[in-house]
């Protein structure tokens, strides 16, 4: 399982009511609009929406600079690559470049690979499998 993490930061002129309901009605919907997949051979795509909340240790409430962290997942790095060739597409790109104007503050967002690692979090030290399931 391969997965990417990206960092968002909404248009500062857009609500947090108003970047969450565009891009969940509107930019996650963008497939629709371009008649193709708009993340190809990608087997989850999750956004997480950021509230700053207190710091238990510190007290104090600390912005992370970002709105939404996104999280996609592919079957291997080379769907990856694949997917990240195809949205690149010289005519699919200002589609996609079009819309992200009328959500993110910018398209210089990070972008990171994830390798992830489980610690024990049963009462008897067990790590517990996390499996997609299809939903309809």
């Amino acid at each position: 399982m391969f997965k990417q993490i990206c960092f968002f930061k909404k248009r500062p002129d857009m609500t947090m009511d108003a970047f969450m309901d565009y891009y969940e009605n509107e930019h996650s919907q963008l497939a629709k609009k371009i008649g193709k997949p708009a993340i190809p051979n990608a087997v989850r795509y999750v956004r997480r929406y950021l509230t700053p909340v207190k710091n238990p240790i510190t007290g104090e409430v600390h912005d992370s600079g970002y709105d939404c962290i996104m999280e996609i997942w592919w079957n291997s790095r080379e769907d990856f690559e694949h997917s990240q060739r195809l949205i690149a597409d010289p005519e699919r790109l200002p589609i996609t470049k079009a819309d992200e104007d009328k959500l993110f503050a910018t398209h210089a967002n990070p972008i990171c690979a994830v390798e992830e690692f489980d610690s024990p979090m049963g009462p008897n030290g067990e790590i517990y499998d996390w499996v997609p399931a299809v939903r309809a």
